[in-house]
């Protein structure tokens, strides 16, 4: 048996082991072994099947507000621009398309992109504009735009899909209005963007955050005190997403008023979600934070997280104090999925009993879905 057929056949066992688990009594659920997040070759499957075929979050719609405005991301190997054109935002291959070289990094404003290697310069809809000296007779210019990459907005998100057969994101997120629809998450205004690299399994961000089982052991001074773990209750779930709520103790300090439409249930709470494969995020009358997981390696991510206030409810010096306390969140988090990817290697990961649903039933749904992603054709066989 060659190291091929040796990884495929490990591939298809870890396969049939998410199946097991995904069709697992409800009172007995019961996570993974810990080689589904430290394998590389599932780590390299998923990689070219479930993360490459469905949506990412790559950003807030008012992160860019003005035309011209962009960032530059490596998405999957592909590096993008998510530009406002002129009419909209778009997401397009940030590879010239002359000798591949990327054209912008960052973040910035610009009129065109200009490649820095033989200054081919291209409009902020991907048009080529001008290629000097360029002239071959079999130069076509019209062959030469930057490709556009699927892109779609909700609920103020831009979202991007690498496969040329996209799944209807309306479909994924079917449901998730009754969630968050109230808060009216487009009306939130970004304050804050960081961008990190954590040394760890893509999978493990997406569990952690969208389980409240953790919250008053790992956040006993961040979050324990308005978010306590006995509060916790399993939110809906649907086709492409899931979610919980974390209640707030009775007489803690309001966190603000909100849309008009909140009830006094969604002001007292923040209700988290996470669009699969790779957001994560958490939404409270006043405040909205968003993580956008980037996988890099089996053991390394990207996480670009956001932070957006409703309107102008919070002053400077409140905002100032809630980006502080995400970033020790944040720092908390971190340093146990860390530690933690250090062991998933053992022998004796052999994966544990799931608590209960309205502490870790969001990390079952999340499983489920990628046994249900397992069921879907190939991509050489999609649309076949």
């Amino acid at each position: 048996m060659t190291d091929n057929d040796m990884m495929i056949q490990q591939v298809t066992e870890m396969r049939s082991e998410l199946a097991q688990i995904a069709n697992a009594p409800a009172d007995a659920p019961r996570g993974p072994s810990g080689r589904f997040y430290t394998d590389p070759a599932y780590f390299d499957y998923k990689r070219k099947t479930v993360l490459r075929r469905n949506w990412h979050c790559v950003g807030r719609a008012d992160e860019l507000a003005n035309v011209g405005d962009y960032r530059a991301i490596q998405l999957l190997d592909e590096p993008l621009i998510v530009v406002r054109d002129t009419d909209r935002i778009k997401v397009l291959s940030n590879v010239c398309r002359h000798r591949g070289m990327p054209l912008v990094k960052d973040t910035g404003n610009a009129k065109r992109f200009v490649c820095s290697y033989h200054a081919w310069t291209y409009g902020t809809d991907g048009a080529l504009l001008r290629a000097a000296r360029m002239k071959n007779a079999s130069f076509d210019v019209k062959s030469c735009r930057l490709p556009e990459i699927v892109s779609q907005q909700r609920f103020g998100f831009v979202y991007v899909c690498l496969d040329s057969t996209p799944p209807d994101l309306d479909k994924a997120l079917a449901g998730l209005e009754t969630v968050i629809g109230h808060y009216q998450p487009e009306r939130f205004r970004i304050v804050h963007t960081a961008t990190e690299i954590w040394k760890t399994n893509w999978k493990c961000l997406v569990e952690n955050f969208m389980e409240g089982y953790h919250l008053s052991v790992v956040h006993p001074e961040t979050l324990h005190g308005y978010t306590p773990t006995g509060l916790s209750k399993k939110g809906p779930s649907g086709d492409g997403f899931t979610s919980y709520f974390a209640k707030y103790p009775q007489g803690i300090e309001s966190r603000g008023q909100g849309a008009p439409d909140l009830d006094d249930d969604e002001r007292s709470r923040s209700s988290l979600f996470s669009v699969f494969p790779c957001q994560v995020a958490s939404v409270a009358a006043s405040l909205l934070v968003s993580l956008s997981i980037r996988p890099l390696k089996v053991d390394e991510i990207e996480v670009t997280w956001t932070m957006s206030t409703f309107g102008d409810e919070l002053d400077g010096d409140t905002i100032e104090k809630r980006i502080s306390l995400w970033e020790e969140v944040n720092r908390e988090d971190r340093e146990k999925l860390e530690l933690m990817q250090t062991a998933l290697s053992s022998v004796h990961a052999t994966g544990g009993p799931l608590a209960g649903a309205d502490y870790e039933g969001t990390v079952f749904d999340f499983l489920a879905w990628q046994a249900r992603q397992d069921m879907a054709p190939e991509p050489a066989t999609r649309g076949a």
